[in-house]
């Protein structure tokens, strides 16, 4: 665990990047350090710090008959053929078979989301940001998410600590 960081000043270049993207930054050495979230991406082989952990949600689109339930069942969203799970592109840019839409950002899902074309099941925090075109069901049997900071255990200095202590103090 590391220190409560009270005087540094961290200097952080931001890459955004897209869903699944962080973890190959890491191990390529693009990046020092970056959020990942468990069970989506791959943590094995990293130093990691647990931020925050939530329940998930399946955003639906808003006349969906399941968008007014208080709570849908990780085996009713399998059972909606008519809105397949996306398929989000693996480290090597395929995607794996499936009737769900091909997806590559959270523009897309969204805007699939809300055409009819598939449902999510997405961190709570990301939907309560959604409005209009989406509703929001909890799932409650479906794996909580846990956001971590993580980094290359090789990568111990000065500055990656700072980061590191900054992220689990806030």
């Amino acid at each position: 665990m590391f220190a409560p960081v009270t005087s540094a000043i961290v200097a952080v270049e931001v890459m955004l990047c897209g869903p699944g993207e962080a973890e190959s930054l890491l191990r390529n050495g693009r990046a020092d350090v970056a959020l990942l979230q468990r069970p989506y991406d791959p943590a094995a082989g990293f130093d990691t710090e647990e931020l925050r952990t939530e329940p998930q949600v399946v955003v639906l689109p808003a006349g969906h008959p399941l968008a007014g339930r208080d709570r849908v069942s990780g085996a009713e969203i399998d059972a909606l053929t008519d809105l397949p799970l996306p398929r989000w592109p693996r480290v090597d840019g395929s995607y794996p078979d499936g009737p769900g839409p091909k997806v590559r950002d959270l523009t897309q899902l969204t805007q699939s989301v809300a055409l009819g074309l598939t449902c999510a099941l997405v961190p709570e925090s990301l939907g309560a940001r959604l409005r209009g075109d989406h509703a929001v069901v909890p799932v409650p049997d479906a794996p909580a998410v846990t956001t971590v900071i993580a980094w290359p255990p090789h990568r111990r200095t000065r500055a990656v600590a700072d980061l590191v202590g900054a992220a689990v103090q806030l």
